[in-house]
């Protein structure tokens, strides 16, 4: 069956992307997304097959493309063999979309060592892995786009988040160096920090810290998964040919 495509989308029929952390929450809104925009979407987690497999029904169920492999972001070898196996496999690479991300929270005089090195490990050396497994890819073929997830506490810090926001900082570092060093070869890379989405990991945290978010907000409403998605597409799309390095709040005037 072909896949209807709707024309109200970024039109992304014949690319291929990877999403990690790409099964759940976020991760999820942004692999179905880029599937409905017409791309075959491969997605890295560390979730079991019988997890992924809601997810891969429908996207394939219309007629989309996708593939899940069980990889940790945060090993640098697994990250060059996953980027292999995807590009054996659907013949290309055009899109990466870094999301994968854990938190270990605690105030900085509690915080163990391995609470900041797990956090540092998967939320900014995994971003690293797999930009710099696609890297090669991207300049030798002259195009690519790279979406990386940061957050609002990137930009500003967060009580009890000191892992956490080092490393969005870093990732809103690591997006400019490679958006400078990648553009000549015609690779866009941009981020995207939200402020609270509803999400599993935002209702984990308790109502307390979702009505502190609520009262940040000028909108006064949480944000939903689709609303990073919908800007990932258009980041990935011509539409945004002629932006890179930026940092694009998506946080209902959480943080102005």
């Amino acid at each position: 069956m072909e896949q209807q495509f709707n024309s109200t989308y970024p039109d992304l029929r014949g690319h291929s992307a990877i999403v990690t952390g790409g099964i759940s929450g976020i991760g999820a809104a942004i692999s179905l997304e880029l599937a409905r925009c017409g791309a075959q979407v491969a997605m890295i987690d560390l979730k079991t097959e019988e997890e992924a497999t809601g997810l891969l029904h429908n996207i394939s169920k219309p007629g989309g493309k996708a593939m899940f492999i069980k990889a940790d972001t945060s090993d640098f070898t697994a990250a060059l063999n996953t980027v292999q196996k995807v590009n054996d496999q659907f013949g290309r690479i055009d899109i990466l979309v870094n999301n994968a991300g854990i938190n270990r929270d605690g105030v900085i005089w509690k915080m163990s060592e391995e609470q900041w090195d797990d956090v540092i490990r998967v939320n900014l050396k995994g971003y690293f892995n797999f930009t710099r497994a696609v890297a090669p890819i991207f300049r030798e073929q002259r195009s690519g786009k790279i979406v990386n997830i940061t957050s609002i506490n990137g930009l500003r810090g967060k009580f009890g988040q000191a892992n956490y926001s080092a490393s969005k900082a870093g990732i809103i570092g690591l997006t400019k160096s490679v958006a400078r060093e990648l553009g000549k070869y015609n690779v866009n890379v941009n981020a995207i920090a939200p402020g609270m989405i509803e999400t599993a990991m935002v209702k984990n945290a308790g109502e307390t810290v979702r009505a502190a978010a609520l009262d940040e907000m000028v909108l006064k409403s949480p944000g939903k998964p689709d609303d990073i998605a919908h800007l990932v597409v258009f980041l990935c799309s011509d539409l945004a040919r002629h932006i890179t390095g930026e940092v694009i709040r998506v946080d209902g005037g959480q943080y102005i």
